[in-house]
């Protein structure tokens, strides 16, 4: 039990730092010429193209019947191609700091949709006291009531966002996440994703102002912050439910701040370091009691297993 704590807490740890991240080269792509449209389908192709290469080494293989593509579709949606725009429009007209607060409601929605469905199981005292918290030291780090962007097209995008990823993780809880082939199966819901936002193409206009950091930095949101991270993600939303892989939300700031501060020598106030510590305590006791791990089930005919791979 220790040692799989341990691992948790290890791909908690790298899921927030490489997510952390994200915003930066989301805002950088759009500042040097790339278009919201570009940004999605660019990052979830790369994403692809890496688990494509991961499970290939694995030897696993891709679903083989209509059912699951049919769960994988749905997925794809709620959790890449609609988010996935969502963000980088809205971060078009809203700053680092309204996106990681609307972002960072993402384990509240979850939380709320888990107690509706019935799904979110062993919530023990302590770990609503530290979700709410989590989201209090968030709120505390950005100050919202000092900035301007709350009541926006951009802010209500962010905030679809985040519910969106809420809802797609209950979904992935339910219908995909399996002992099987998980590599294989993020490579084919990224996959998806990709055929998804490439419907919307015709409207990214012309690529013509695009330059050397733009492309670093999709592709670094590409293969860091959509194709690792998503497999990262996908086994946490499996081994510990979908409410408690939200709440590495709370983390990204802490993530960026502290980045910001090591490489870039920005400064960090009182209020950002009290924020940061209680964030840091929120995400300890939404941990202290996690959802409890579901029994192993034979797998599903329409599921690709390790057996399948060989």
């Amino acid at each position: 039990m220790p040692r799989r704590r341990f691992a948790s807490s290890l791909r908690m740890a790298t899921l927030a730092l490489l997510w952390g991240s994200g915003f930066l080269w989301i805002k950088l792509a759009l500042n040097h010429g790339l278009s919201p449209v570009h940004i999605t389908i660019t990052r979830c192709a790369l994403g692809t193209a890496v688990l494509l290469f991961l499970a290939h080494r694995a030897k696993q293989h891709l679903p083989r019947t209509r059912k699951l593509w049919a769960h994988l579709a749905v997925a794809a949606l709620l959790c890449n191609a609609i988010p996935f725009a969502l963000f980088a429009v809205g971060e078009q007209t809203v700053d680092s700091g309204i996106a990681g607060v609307l972002n960072a409601t993402t384990p509240l929605w979850s939380l709320l949709i888990g107690l509706s469905l019935g799904t979110d199981r062993g919530l023990h005292p302590l770990r609503l006291t530290g979700l709410f918290l989590g989201f209090a030291g968030v709120l505390l780090i950005f100050a919202p009531w000092n900035q301007e962007g709350l009541a926006t097209w951009g802010a209500l995008a962010l905030l679809t966002a985040a519910a969106s990823y809420a809802i797609a993780f209950a979904y992935m809880a339910r219908h995909l996440t399996t002992q099987g082939a998980p590599l294989a199966v993020s490579a084919a819901q990224l996959l998806t994703a990709t055929a998804w936002t490439t419907l919307a193409l015709p409207t990214a206009g012309p690529l013509t102002n695009a330059d050397a950091t733009a492309l670093l930095a999709v592709t670094t949101l590409g293969i860091f912050g959509t194709g690792i991270t998503f497999y990262l993600n996908y086994r946490m939303i499996a081994e510990e439910g979908p409410t408690s892989a939200a709440t590495v939300g709370y983390l990204l700031p802490v993530v960026s701040i502290a980045l910001g501060a090591l490489i870039l020598d920005e400064q960090i106030g009182l209020r950002v370091l009290a924020g940061m510590a209680v964030v840091l305590t929120g995400v300890a006791l939404s941990r202290k009691n996690p959802q409890p791990k579901p029994e192993r089930r034979e797998p599903a005919p329409d599921t690709p297993t390790a057996a399948d791979a060989r």
